[in-house]
């Protein structure tokens, strides 16, 4: 197979994941090993890949493909999630551009369009995935609203509402009027925002006085139904049993007091709406008042909203403002920064509103979980600081509200058969609601034609948080194969973001349904900004199309670049560069494996520094092979690609082939050339789940494969003990080198010219490295002495002194007068910094780690002096 002088990604990345695809390398079923098992954090079913995504599964696929080379049975589970808010914000788009508007639609004919839209759309991002090189086990992938993992959630629930813990409640919920859907309090991201505070007149009933209160929100005044005061404010012990008059509605409101009311903020006075505030509910309900909801669903006014009906909240809030302004009743308006709600998903401003919904008891449920992190530490969070933000969030729930007003779901199971609010059954299917009902009421003549389904739909992370045992089966058949097989998987990775919406409740549901953890590791990942710290989206167009990132640099390019900079928890600053650095890795190696197989193999005696460079390099590649396992054993990913990339950049490609490379137009000898295969082929098993397309590609070109046919499915390189002092040896041999190549350069003395090196060792260093260092550093000998070399070049590595004796190229005279000029300039550094020192006002006043700086500047000139004097005087 011939070799192409240049690496070609595209050609490359495509045959080879065919190759793996049709020879069912990434599948994985139940056998004797052991298994490893990564499930894909369900990307929105809308989606399209970007750079989140790409460093998510760059991380998975990397963990997946350690796995399968270290002998485990790999299995990664693929899938996409139905994504309630997103999704059917999308169809509904669509409609609307052709005309057609939700409203006028069956479910089933709305649902119709749904799973068109999915169809169509669903399956992009995992064919994005792939160009990644994704190594997922495909033939698994899951979607949350196939016929099974519906079932799941459908069960789930009926379970969970068998064990009383779930209850129907009329509560004030979190409202998105975009979605016009309900959301729970972790679908809500509160921003500060700067507003207005508006200081409204109340008359008082029967008299020309006026109470102000202050709100943000002046259109909620027709809501009003009372205004409350602190007891123990004396400014209006005055209203007792007093009413007032709410200004444009003119409806007479009860004066209430209740302790309640913070008297430092505003004027002291809270208009209460019971409708739309979740605190006005409560004081609502403590003192009898009166509901008033004056919004539609999507947070325009209805009746009682007057003349405002049909026009938007915030249209409102300018125009009632003015009103209030012309009727006499606005006093002053000021400048206010207050939080605003916002959704999650649509970023709407959320309403808070009334409503019967579905909510989960959480305070036993989360019990076990917050075992499980926080104490038997049985789950582990990585990076480990994330403890703190999980337990501030379990140990502070709230129920959550499970109901969605959506149709794209799963339909609550939820059957009503008359008016009264327990007029309603649970059960999995319609038959099974049919039976209950007749049980419960007694009535044999109920049909299915009686019963009713609730409309609503449940939210989608309801049914996410079942995803690691749901893909298995796990819900519907807790002894199947593939469920005690596979579960509890492995590792998670996924951003903090979803610490809440997600982790924490998949380990809720894992210990309420199967006793057991979901996952051991949890790798959160950082959020990729760009150079400038932002956070890449569309809408600031700083995030580039992963695919085309792709194309320019190729996937193992990018994959390097993206986790190069990637450790956990820590967000990446993200830059093309680094993607640039990934594609020229790729270049260096590639051009490291054209070089050895460019060589002429000869049957040949092996030279000894040959030898040596193997024995060094085997003991490099096993302690960076004991780093690497450290690495990934505390997942720092980063730090496991950057140990290999020295060891292949810097030690494989800058020092070994340089000590094995033969001469000019000479051979190799067999036995070197068959260990550089054997530990070009180690560093391919490592960087294979970095870069799995080059890796293989060498891989197969390297020789025809019967045993391991396919670097993907290999063997992790074995550990093995190594010689720390081989490795010592070679350091301080590499110092020498460094010596000898500077002198070189300093005074012109070409490569091809040998030259002698002579060695006062003071340090008894190793002598085994020797022949590395003649034929690297073109030295005839080394020869080993007692005393000085004078009428010679001279260097030193710690404290071994190192002579060359000067040949014709060098002018002696011209070398101690360049000698004797660096050496005036030293003294008179050294003296300047001296003076400092000697300075008591300095050395006491200036910050310590000042005084260290002169400190070491003052040893590192005498070090220098002392070198050069040493020098000039080898000379004379």
């Amino acid at each position: 197979m011939s070799i192409p002088a240049q690496f070609d990604p595209k050609a490359v990345e495509s045959k080879w994941y065919d190759y793996w695809m049709k020879n069912n390398y990434f599948h994985s079923e139940p056998d004797s090993r052991t298994p490893y098992t990564i499930v894909i954090p369900p990307p929105n079913v809308t989606g399209v890949l970007h750079m989140g995504h790409m460093l998510n599964n760059t991380i998975q696929d990397v963990l997946i493909r350690r796995a399968r080379l270290k002998g485990f049975n790999a299995c990664w589970v693929p899938g996409t999630d139905h994504a309630s808010i997103a999704t059917e914000a999308k169809v509904v788009a669509k409609l609307k551009a052709e005309g057609i508007n939700k409203a006028d639609l069956s479910r089933e004919e709305f649902l119709k369009h749904a799973w068109e839209w999915t169809d169509k759309y669903g399956g992009v991002i995992l064919e994005q995935l792939k160009k990644l090189g994704a190594s997922c086990d495909w033939e698994r992938t899951k979607f949350t609203m196939d016929p099974d993992m519906s079932a799941s959630v459908i069960r789930s629930f009926v379970d969970l509402y068998n064990k009383g813990l779930i209850y129907r409640g009329y509560r004030m919920v979190n409202w998105d009027p975009e979605a016009k859907t309900t959301l729970s309090d972790e679908e809500v991201i509160y921003e500060e925002r700067q507003g207005k505070l508006y200081h409204i007149k109340y008359q008082i009933e029967g008299t020309n006085d006026v109470i102000i209160i202050a709100t943000t929100r002046p259109e909620t005044i027709l809501g009003d139904t009372a205004i409350c005061i602190n007891p123990n404010d004396e400014r209006y012990t005055h209203l007792q049993g007093k009413k007032a008059i709410v200004p444009i509605a003119n409806r007479v409101i009860p004066i209430i007091f209740d302790e309640y009311v913070d008297m430092e903020f505003g004027t002291g006075a809270l208009k209460v709406t019971p409708a739309h505030d979740v605190n006005d509910k409560e004081l609502g309900e403590k003192h009898n008042l009166e509901i008033i909801d004056i919004f539609n669903e999507d947070a325009t006014l209805n009746s009682f909203g007057l003349h405002y009906a049909g026009k938007d909240r915030f249209v409102v809030r300018d125009e009632i403002a003015k009103e209030l302004e012309t009727i006499g009743s606005l006093e002053k308006i000021e400048t206010h920064i207050n939080k605003v709600g916002t959704s999650e998903r649509t970023k709407a401003v959320i309403e808070p509103r009334l409503s019967d919904q579905w909510f989960l008891k959480m305070e036993e449920l989360v019990k076990p979980a917050i075992k499980a992190v926080l104490e038997t530490e049985e789950v582990k969070l990585y990076p480990s600081r994330f403890n703190n933000t999980y337990r501030h969030w379990m140990e502070n729930i709230r129920d959550w509200n499970i109901s969605r007003q959506l149709w794209w779901g799963q339909q609550i199971p939820a059957y009503y058969y008359g008016d009264g609010k327990e007029d309603f059954v649970v059960a999995e299917t319609p038959a099974q609601a049919l039976e209950l009902a007749i049980a419960k009421t007694g009535n044999a003549a109920l049909t299915a034609n009686d019963l009713t389904q609730d409309v609503d739909a449940l939210d989608t992370w309801f049914s996410s948080w079942l995803w690691p045992m749901s893909v298995f089966g796990g819900i519907m058949d807790p002894e199947s194969e593939d469920f005690k097989y596979y579960y509890p998987t492995n590792d998670l990775v996924t951003g903090p973001d979803i610490l809440f919406f997600w982790v924490a409740r998949m380990i809720i549901a894992g210990y309420e349904y199967a006793g057991d953890k979901p996952f051991t590791n949890v790798y959160l990942t950082g959020i990729v900004r760009d150079k400038q710290r932002r956070k890449m989206s569309k809408s600031l167009g700083n995030s580039p199309d992963p695919l085309d990132l792709i194309e320019k640099f190729g996937a193992d390019g990018v994959r390097v670049g993206l986790l190069l900079s990637a450790s956990a928890g820590n967000d990446i600053l993200f830059d093309e560069e680094l993607c640039a650095q990934g594609k020229g890795f790729t270049t260096k190696v590639w051009n490291a494996f054209r070089l050895i197989k460019g060589w002429e193999v000869a049957d040949i005696a092996q030279p000894e520094h040959s030898a040596k460079a193997i024995a060094w390099y085997e003991a490099k590649l096993q302690k960076t092979l004991a780093e690497i396992e450290d690495h990934f054993e505390k997942y720092r990913i980063s730090d496991a690609l950057m140990a290999i990339y020295k060891l292949v950049w810097d030690d494989f490609c800058s020092w070994f082939l340089e000590m094995i490379k033969p001469g000019y137009q000479q051979p190799i000898d067999s036995t070197t050339f068959a260990k550089a295969i054997e530990l070009l082929e180690s560093n391919l098993k490592l960087l294979h789940p970095f870069m799995p397309f080059l890796s293989e590609e060498i891989w197969q070109h390297i020789a025809d494969r019967s045993t391991e046919e396919a670097l993907i499915i290999s063997k992790w390189p074995e550990a093995k003990p190594y010689d720390e002092k081989l490795l010592a040896d070679f350091d301080f041999a590499t110092e020498v080198i460094a010596g000898i190549r500077t002198i070189r350069k300093d005074k012109n003395i070409p490569f091809k010219d040998a030259i002698e090196l002579k060695v006062v060792n003071a340090e008894n260093a190793s002598e085994a490295f020797d022949s590395v260092i003649s034929k690297l550093g073109n030295v005839t000998a080394v020869e080993y002495i007692t005393d000085k070399v004078s009428g010679a070049l001279t260097f030193r590595v710690k404290s071994n002194e190192y002579f060359i004796p000067v040949t014709g190229n060098v002018n002696i005279e011209e070398e101690i007068a360049k000698l004797q000029q660096e050496l005036d300039y030293n003294r008179g550094f050294l003296k300047s910094v001296q003076g400092k020192l000697s300075n008591e006002k300095f050395v006491n006043s200036a910050p310590e780690k000042v005084v260290a700086i002169e400190r070491q500047k003052e040893a590192d000139a005498l070090a220098k002096i002392a070198v050069l004097e040493q020098s000039i005087a080898s000379l004379k």
